[in-house]
């Protein structure tokens, strides 16, 4: 699997314990924002409430061990040029008939970033994944 994404605005790569600081302020300043993006509307994701930082890290160890083991891939979303984390993006095996389902955010104060994300995301699914079907909710 691809192992990063570079685009102009945004820069992927697998999600992991490091970006644990930065990705708890992300989606816990964001939790309202996330709610409200297509692809999350069960409501059991991001939690009300947040989580503790310690909670978000054994997240993210479970995440990358997924990764490793090619369960499922998840990809934080970097500023280029700082590294701030200003998102996520994850691809896991569908339950619905699709080879994998994908869903992404952005923080609320990044909100520009979230089409042309969905629309990266969606080529480079094509492009370089081996996937004939995914399900990720259009923008």
């Amino acid at each position: 699997m691809p192992t990063s994404l570079a685009a102009e605005r945004f820069r992927l790569e697998p999600l992991g314990p490091r970006h644990n600081a930065g990705d708890h302020a992300a989606w816990t300043g964001s939790i309202a924002h996330i709610r409200a993006t297509p692809g999350y509307p069960d409501g059991n994701w991001p939690p009300p409430g947040g989580m503790s930082e310690e909670a978000n890290l054994a997240d993210l160890q479970r995440h990358e061990r997924d990764f490793a083991e090619r369960r499922g891939f998840t990809y934080t979303v970097l500023e280029p040029t700082t590294g701030e984390v200003v998102g996520c993006v994850y691809i896991y095996p569908s339950d619905h008939g699709s080879d994998a389902e994908v869903s992404s955010w952005v923080r609320a104060d990044r909100a520009e970033l979230d089409v042309p994300l969905y629309e990266a995301v969606t080529d480079w699914l094509g492009e370089h994944w081996p996937f004939a079907g995914v399900d990720y909710a259009s923008r």
